[in-house]
């Protein structure tokens, strides 16, 4: 499965492959010696699972985006991939350019989660319920094209904060049918305004297109939201947004 990931992803001009790994301990000991700007990352591997040394990674100020790759569409997989500090969920059953895509999208600092996808993280961290356990079998559509993607060899370099994130599912979001809680960041009018758009999954031109701003104007927006929410990338962005009743 590796080497027809190697060979799927060198075989673009714009991504080069630093580094395999058969395990988890191995994948946060090679996100150490090569800094990489993406891991696919797998859930079930031998010692360290996938989940764990993403966890870890997070933990140990690693910049990289962790894009879980898995056979298993399931809740627990998606919720607890995302709570460590994952930037997105694909399946491996994914045809070769949704794997490249996904690798640019994760770089770029998009969301990278299928519409279904969504709905259930909603669900899950704003308190309306949504439950763990085997997930749908349905196949994640391609994520939304990222925007301005830099062509500077190699893996392109992520344009958001990495540091911190929000905090994980079940520990500060409100119960089913309760008032969301009020927004603890100070946003002004505009990134607020950003940010709601931002939770309806519109990419940054569109927003642009939206606002009648510069597309430009709209990156250095969404940098400050993340950076003031302290948020990994636009997926903890929209948790904050829909937790926090803003969309």
């Amino acid at each position: 499965m590796r080497a027809g990931f190697r060979m799927i992803l060198e075989s673009q001009d714009d991504i080069a492959v630093v580094a395999e790994a058969a395990n988890g301990s191995e994948a946060v000991a090679a996100a150490s010696a090569h800094s990489p700007d993406v891991i696919c990352m797998d859930v079930q591997m031998p010692g360290m699972d996938g989940i764990t040394a993403t966890r870890e990674l997070v933990a140990t100020g690693s910049e990289a985006a962790v894009l879980i790759v898995t056979t298993f569409d399931r809740d627990d997989y998606l919720f607890e991939a995302l709570s460590a500090g994952a930037s997105g969920f694909l399946l491996k059953n994914a045809g070769p350019e949704e794997l490249v895509h996904a690798v640019r999208v994760a770089a770029a600092g998009d969301a990278l989660l299928a519409p279904e996808v969504t709905r259930r993280v909603i669900r899950r961290f704003a308190g309306g319920g949504g439950g763990e356990g085997a997930g749908t079998a349905s196949h994640p559509a391609p994520p939304a094209a990222p925007e301005d993607d830099p062509r500077s060899g190699g893996l392109i370099a992520p344009d958001r904060p990495r540091q911190g994130g929000i905090s994980p599912p079940g520990s500060t979001a409100a119960a089913p049918g309760a008032a969301p809680a009020a927004p603890t960041v100070d946003l002004t009018d505009r990134e607020t305004e950003v940010l709601r758009l931002v939770a309806q999954a519109l990419s940054n031109a569109e927003i642009a297109e939206r606002l009648f701003i510069g597309e430009a104007t709209v990156k250095t927006h969404v940098s400050n939201v993340l950076q003031k929410l302290g948020a990994r990338d636009r997926v903890a962005a929209v948790v904050y947004a829909h937790r926090h009743g803003l969309a």
